[in-house]
């Protein structure tokens, strides 16, 4: 889509934004959920899976278009975030155990 104008270039900045913050928080659902079948720490932190979505985000990166370096720093540090919030809530589901 060309935009016509700045003001049309951040309408769709925002929508756009909008979408991704709504996605992160639908991911954070799954994540929190995922806790619930993690027998340990390190399967929290799973890092053939880190690899593996990496590997993916940076394929589809490519195929849309988008820098796969920038996607992938943007997804490292995304799910450095997501298990540190796994961790803790793994943590608290497992402290009476």
């Amino acid at each position: 889509m060309i935009c016509a104008s700045l003001e049309e270039v951040r309408s769709n900045i925002d929508r756009i934004d909008n979408e991704i913050i709504k996605l992160i928080a639908e991911r954070s659902d799954y994540v929190k959920q995922a806790s619930a079948f993690k027998k340990s720490e390190d399967g929290v932190k799973a890092p053939n899976r880190v690899e593996a979505v990496i590997n993916k985000v940076r394929s589809k990166a490519e195929e849309y278009g988008a820098n796969p370096d920038m996607v992938e720093k943007l997804y490292r540090e995304m799910i450095s975030s997501f298990i540190n919030m796994e961790m803790d809530e793994f943590k608290r589901k497992n402290e009476n155990k």
